[in-house]
Order: structure tokens, then C-alpha cells, then sequence
């Protein structure tokens, strides 16, 4: 293993690995070697979704690991197509049997799709595959405060994550609160943006080079001292490793305030709706 990765506990008792590894649109044998790639390096959460098509992907590379299941934090993820409580049920079944896996440590409602207004009886359906076993923990994606208001007023189950876009042109700072607020993990999806535009960015540039790191792992820590949980995505064995290689060096209040203040772009699904495509 590249580094030790530290653990985050959820509002459930069970622990998650400070860092995962993002699978979106990688599919295929080749993702099955990046996938195996990153949990040879260390990488112990794998995220994936049914809607990415690729949770038989990541089953075989867990099987091709030979890792342990019980080190392995597998992720997957309820389409918004599929929220009607008995449809949800059997996705979730569907999503494991795809995976070849007798269980996933996470399962996530992939986004509320408040138009169609089921999300509440989708988290009900992922309470019960929980209390199945099916599930170990559970939680949401993309939901709003005024979503996982509604969630807890009406089931009682608090979300053990939502996962969210962040990233340093993205600081979701009031989500984050909220999150806070009720012991609820964030997770990042994109937590490196658009890469190119941070490669560019003066300030972030000066602080890699202060620490003597690449500019990914400056903004990689900054999630991670911010309690959230990056999930970025390389097929590259290269960044992989170094997106990794973040546990050995700490970003000063300073350093902190400075990434805080980079003006906001807004979100990436502004720019391109097609980053919503996969939900």
C-alpha cells in the first residue's frame, strides 16, 4: 500500500476509507485493470452505480485482487428511474448480483429526481435492504438540504453520506454545514473539477510548490482537511498512485483560507449537462 489511508466514521458506527476510488465510464477489461490497478496500490473504497453500467467491472477486479472483502468498501449507486420501492428493491438486487457480491458497504440513491418525488419511498427501500443485509450502510447523492430534511422527518434514518460535487471552484460551503450539522459525511464526486482549470490556477500552483507536491494532491488534501471524501478518477496508474500520496503532509490554516476564497464557477452540470447523463 502506497500510504496508509485513514478511516472517517459514519453516523451508523462503521468506518470509511478517508479516500475511494471514482469508476465512472470506465468499463470493460481496461477498467477492470484500473480498477485492480488502484486496489493494488491501495485504494480500498470503490465507487461505482448502476447507471455507469460497470458494477460487473469492479466484481471481477475485486475477485482478480484476491483483497479480502471485508477490507473492501464497495459503493454503488439507485438510478432515479427506479424509486418506486419495489423496483428499488430489486435494482439493489440486480446491483449486487452484477457485481457477483453478497453485499455493498455503501448503496446510495444516485439523486432525488424531485420531479418524479419518490426519493422518500427509494430511502425506505434501502432502509429494508439494509436491515436484509444487503447493504451495509446507506446513503444519497446530490440531495439538497430541503431532500435530506424530508428524508429524516420521514423515516427517522439520517444518511450516512451525500455524496456531492466539491471541488476548489465548487465549496458547497452551506451544504457542507448542513452536513455537518447532522453527522452526515460529504463525499466528492469531482473533487479535482476540471482538472485543467486547477493545473492553471496561480494559487494553488504556489502552494504545490511550497509542499513539493502536484496541484491534484494539494486539492486532494483540502478535502480531506475538510472531512470530505474524494473520489477521484484515473485510469492513469501514474495519477492513481499520486492521487493517493496525500497522508504525508498537512496544508496550514493559511494555505486553507486561501483555496476557501478561489472564486466559484458554479457547478460542472451548468457548463455541461452531459456530467448529469450518468443519474
Amino acid at each position: 500500500m502506497t500510504n496508509h489511508i485513514p478511516e472517517i466514521l459514519l453516523n451508523d458506527g462503521r468506518k470509511a476509507p478517508a479516500i475511494g476510488f471514482g469508476t465512472a465510464r470506465i468499463r470493460g477489461a481496461e477498467g477492470v485493470e484500473s480498477v485492480k490497478t488502484a486496489l493494488d496500490l491501495g485504494y480500498r473504497l470503490i465507487d461505482s452505480a448502476f447507471n455507469y453500467e460497470n458494477e460487473g467491472v469492479v466484481g471481477e477486479a475485486v475477485r482478480q485482487s484476491g483483497i479480502a472483502r471485508d477490507q473492501l468498501f464497495i459503493t454503488s449507486k439507485l438510478p432515479g428511474r427506479h424509486h418506486k420501492y419495489e423496483e428499488a428493491l430489486k435494482t439493489i438486487e440486480e446491483s449486487l448480483y452484477r457485481a457477483g457480491l453478497d453485499y455493498y458497504d455503501l448503496y446510495l440513491i444516485h439523486w432525488p429526481n424531485p420531479k418524479v418525488n419518490l426519493y422518500v419511498e427509494a430511502w425506505q427501500a434501502l432502509i429494508d435492504a439494509r436491515a436484509k443485509g444487503l447493504i451495509r450502510s446507506i446513503g444519497v447523492s446530490n440531495f439538497l438540504p430541503e431532500h435530506l430534511d424530508r428524508l429524516i422527518k420521514e423515516t427517522g434514518v439520517v444518511p450516512a453520506m451525500n455524496q456531492i460535487e466539491l471541488h476548489p471552484f465548487y465549496h458547497q460551503a452551506e451544504q457542507r454545514a448542513y452536513h455537518e450539522q447532522h453527522g452526515i459525511v460529504t463525499e466528492s464526486w469531482s473533487p479535482l473539477g476540471r482538472g485543467e482549470d486547477l493545473l492553471k490556477n496561480e494559487q494553488l500552483r504556489a502552494i504545490a510548490a511550497a509542499k513539493g507536491k502536484s496541484v491534484p494532491q494539494i486539492v486532494l488534501r483540502w478535502h480531506v482537511q475538510l472531512a470530505a471524501v474524494p473520489i477521484p478518477r484515473s485510469q492513469s496508474e501514474e495519477h492513481q498512485r499520486e492521487n493517493l500520496d496525500i497522508f504525508d503532509f498537512e496544508l496550514s490554516e493559511a494555505e486553507m483560507k486561501v483555496i476557501a476564497e478561489l472564486p466559484s464557477t458554479g457547478p460542472l452540470w451548468d457548463q455541461d449537462p452531459a456530467v448529469y447523463e450518468e443519474f
